[in-house]
């Protein structure tokens, strides 16, 4: 036992330095835990006791993806370690014993994915915070069966995604890629026709989706004189529609069969899944273009190719695919006549604090026992 004391005393020396006095009976369940680590690496222990510590003091504690790919980036975890125990994913599985009394949130950033398994190893979990608007990744009767809370971050997105539509749109209109392609490659006789695109300025845009974010799109596209359709479950009120110049298409043939631009704006659902499909894209004009920034399993995607192929519509801009990110040898990828982004709707420095911060408060609201500002049901 000396041996660890004394490997040990410079962080005990820094905590209690720090005035966070951990109790004689903290430091005795943390070599109780310990105990139990058998199979745990070196490493793991030490990382663990540190943590041990951290644990019995009052920050509540939280289940995160390790940063990287599917994690909070590095620049927001302070947000997080201000009010919260952070606890990685990749700790998480290598001790779970010791984790698993403990957690008592999930920040979902894209990871972990929240199973039953995760659910059943949690017994004090009370909030998934999820980041972003769409909540189709997760199975929401099954958490709440656990008396979990599920909460996600409506609003703080809208700007973002919505300026992200109109950026696809240009830039397909634009055909700003290719012009890009030009400049970069080694090629010197300029043809005009490989940039030749098309008018946003008076063309007409339909929106399928007029909620926040679609509603966002229409007053962007207001300032470029544009003609708004919109398909919507409800008609917006004639206050609203006035403010945008936009008018209601009860049918979404109609909105596709007038439109230049189709972007696509709603939540994934039952109801969504595949709604625009083979039927959807032959009654587009052939110089239409399709925007989706909503859920890749909006369109269907073998006729989306298929269409582009034999041209039954000029061209697509895409911020989101199934699956994301696309096998390299998708031929969606090989088509130039589209756009694929890698979901980068929100991702923002703005954005995403203020998603990383919207989270926060959801899951601090859970944690008091107070109804969380965005709590999504079944």
């Amino acid at each position: 036992l000396f041996p660890v004391v004394k490997l040990f005393f410079p962080v005990w020396q820094r905590w209690l330095g720090a005035g966070l006095i951990a109790s004689a009976g903290a430091v005795l369940n943390m070599f109780r835990a310990a105990a139990k680590l058998r199979n745990c690496s070196w490493v793991s222990f030490t990382s663990f006791c540190t943590k041990s510590l951290k644990l019995e003091m009052e920050k509540p504690c939280i289940l995160v993806a390790t940063p990287g790919i599917y994690g909070i980036y590095k620049c927001f975890i302070p947000i997080l370690e201000k009010h919260f125990t952070v606890v990685y994913t990749e700790e998480f599985a290598r001790c779970k014993e010791r984790f698993a009394d403990t957690i008592q949130a999930i920040i979902l950033w894209c990871a972990p994915t929240v199973d039953r398994d995760l659910l059943q190893s949690l017994p004090n979990l009370k909030v998934v915070a999820n980041g972003g608007v769409g909540v189709d990744h997760l199975d929401i009767p099954l958490i709440n069966s656990f008396g979990v809370k599920v909460t996600n971050t409506p609003q703080v997105v809208d700007n973002a995604t919505a300026d992200l539509g109109m950026a696809l749109m240009l830039a397909s209109a634009r055909r700003l890629i290719e012009g890009h392609n030009f400049s970069l490659s080694q090629e010197t006789q300029y043809s005009p026709e490989v940039t030749l695109g098309f008018d946003v300025s008076g063309a007409t845009l339909g929106i399928i989706g007029m909620g926040r974010i679609g509603y966002k799109v229409a007053q962007r596209a207001r300032g470029f004189d544009m003609k708004i359709l919109y398909h919507n479950r409800n008609k917006r009120t004639e206050e609203e529609e006035t403010a945008v110049g936009a008018h209601y298409c009860e049918k979404i043939e109609e909105l596709l069969q007038k439109s230049d631009f189709v972007m696509l704006v709603v939540n994934l659902s039952p109801q969504t899944h595949k709604l625009i499909g083979a039927r959807e894209l032959a009654l587009m004009k052939p110089t239409s273009t399709l925007i989706n920034i909503s859920r890749g399993l909006v369109v269907d995607q073998e006729a989306l190719v298929d269409a582009l192929q034999k041209g039954t519509i000029h061209g697509a801009a895409l911020d989101v695919t199934y699956p994301e990110p696309l096998p390299r040898d998708h031929p969606l990828l090989s088509l130039k006549n589209v756009i694929v982004l890698p979901h980068l709707g929100t991702n923002t420095y703005q954005t995403s604090q203020k998603m990383v911060e919207r989270m926060v408060t959801n899951t601090l609201a859970v944690l008091n026992g107070s109804p969380p500002p965005d709590e999504v049901r079944p």
